[in-house]
């Protein structure tokens, strides 16, 4: 399929069949994802291929029952079969009257590069391998990719809703550990979705900072006793925050009861120098909800001030909420004023954070983690690389002890982040 035009045709015939079989309310969404991209494995060239897919995602609701199902088989007989194989899931599931669709929505995106530029994509790759190579030759580069995508999309619903998309980005991402003799560091991930490839491979994402940091790594040690200090988290540390923030505010917590934040609308729950807001547009994302709804920009966090929960259509239904349609990504904090050098220097004692590997917070917040990719902060200056080292807190009083943004952020396209500097974690 080459448009989206091509992709209305399969959305617009499952619509027509599953109308005949007697649904209710139904959904279906035609797409087309092109790739082109060059892997790099185990600091080789490894491939260069393009690949192209196709699928047909159908919703379905027969007396508050719903069923899903996908096929990447987009031709009438495989959609027939598929709209036959629904009714009989959706008559086999539970009733639930919050089940819907999205009705009147219209839009039509296009964003990012449109097409592929193999040229392009060589000389990225090949200023990666030249950058391992010549700058962190102990580093083991796993796996890297640089990549163009190109996905198209045309959304159907029975209550007239109509959404086309063609949305375009590079990716660069690097995927690796040092190694020394039998000295090995950490595995560590950088990568993103960028519109432009206008700078040096290493400069995207915090790639050529992660490798050089990896060889630091090699020479790691536990921290030294028990003590209360505080974390500057880089931005891949901040997503992981950030992130525990978010599922907070959305469908699954709010349904079950268990958001700490569920009541709290217009309170300070974290520090003033934080604001969160929405860049659905972002590289590689989509202002597009998965019920199909246009996700107009939200500020969920203002100045530490809850502006908004984010419950779906679903979940207002069932909590009486009102429904703020959200995109699948494309979030940024607001930059601070301080350099992210000052506030290691105004660290006493803690740890720069490069990876928050905390699992599932308790339903308080409570966690336990090892932080990984991590360098210890002693009298505000960096010093080694740590292993072994657990911190423990409480997140949701991570969000009121934040004491620092840096004025840098780094843009992966899903985040736009800046290092943030937290007081009273308990390491060990």
């Amino acid at each position: 399929m080459t448009d989206t035009l091509a992709l209305r045709e399969p959305a617009e015939l499952a619509l027509a069949l599953m109308g005949a079989r007697g649904f209710d309310a139904f959904q279906a969404t035609a797409s087309s994802t092109r790739e082109d991209e060059i892997n790099i494995a185990d600091g080789e060239p490894s491939l260069l291929r393009s690949t192209d897919a196709g699928r047909l995602a159908l919703t379905g609701i027969v007396d508050g029952r719903k069923a899903a199902t996908e096929i990447t088989d987009l031709g009438e007989k495989a959609v027939g079969e598929a709209v036959e194989a629904l009714l009989a899931a959706a008559a086999a599931a539970p009733r639930d009257d919050a089940n819907r669709v999205s009705s009147g929505q219209r839009a039509r995106i296009v964003q990012g590069p449109q097409e592929a530029d193999l040229d392009l994509l060589t000389e990225k790759a090949r200023e990666l391998l030249d950058f391992f190579r010549r700058e962190t030759p102990k580093v083991n580069i796993r796996e890297s990719v640089v990549a163009h995508t190109l996905v198209r999309s045309h959304t159907v619903t029975s209550a007239g809703t109509e959404l086309e998309a063609n949305v375009g980005h590079h990716s660069l991402s690097a995927f690796g550990m040092a190694r020394e003799g039998a000295k090995v560091s950490s595995f560590a991930y950088r990568g993103g979705s960028c519109h432009d490839l206008d700078r040096h491979a290493s400069e995207y994402f915090g790639i050529g900072e992660m490798l050089r940091d990896l060889e630091r790594q090699l020479d790691a040690r536990p921290v030294e006793g028990k003590f209360t200090g505080d974390v500057v988290l880089t931005p891949p540390a901040v997503a992981d925050f950030v992130g525990w923030f978010l599922g907070q505010l959305c469908d699954v917590q709010l349904i079950a009861g268990s958001s700490l934040y569920r009541d709290r609308v217009g309170e300070a729950v974290g520090s003033p120098l934080l604001t969160l807001r929405s860049r659905f547009d972002a590289p590689g994302m989509t202002a597009l909800t998965a019920d199909a709804f246009v996700a107009p920009p939200v500020e969920v966090l203002r100045q530490g001030v809850l502006a908004t929960l984010t419950p779906s259509l679903y979940g207002s239904l069932k909590t009486g909420l009102p429904h703020v349609p959200t995109a699948s990504d494309g979030w940024e904090m607001a930059a601070g004023d301080t350099p992210r050098s000052q506030l290691i220097a105004d660290t006493p004692r803690g740890a720069l954070v490069g990876r928050l590997s905390m699992g599932m917070p308790a339903s308080n917040g409570e966690f336990s983690g090892v932080i990984k990719n991590s360098f210890a902060i002693a009298d505000g200056k960096l010093g080694p690389a740590l292993s072994e080292t657990m911190i423990s807190g409480n997140v949701a009083r991570m969000l009121l002890d934040v004491t620092g943004v840096s004025r840098e952020r780094i843009d992966t396209g899903a985040f736009l982040l800046p290092w943030v500097r937290i007081g009273n974690l308990h390491f060990s």
